[in-house]
């Protein structure tokens, strides 16, 4: 059963497009992760966050990238990483048009 991570923490840039530039590599990157189907990246300027949301294939997968992502943001000298994984519900979700049938095709 697909799971969802959502991370986010506190970020002071940059944001936007200088982000996008930055941190293209690194995106590259997150899709050679085992069990990932998709991730989306978050931003607030206003409220100085980073983070996002991924979907991955099982609750094992996203454990795994969750405990990996939090050593490489401490790493980069983020004090605190705020992680959540969630089970879907994928009856409503698809009611919302939820971008689920790649998980069901993994």
């Amino acid at each position: 059963m697909a799971k969802l991570l959502q991370v986010d923490f506190d970020y002071s840039g940059p944001f936007g497009e200088e982000m996008a530039g930055a941190l293209a590599g690194l995106a590259t990157s997150i899709n050679q992760e085992p069990g990932l189907i998709w991730k989306i990246w978050t931003e607030s300027e206003k409220d100085k966050l980073g983070g996002g949301v991924y979907l991955f294939e099982d609750e094992a997968s996203a454990q795994a990238y969750l405990t990996m992502h939090t050593a490489r943001l401490q790493q980069m000298g983020v004090a605190e990483v705020r992680g959540c994984i969630f089970d879907v519900n994928e009856t409503l979700s698809a009611i919302n048009n939820a971008p689920l049938a790649a998980a069901n095709n993994h």
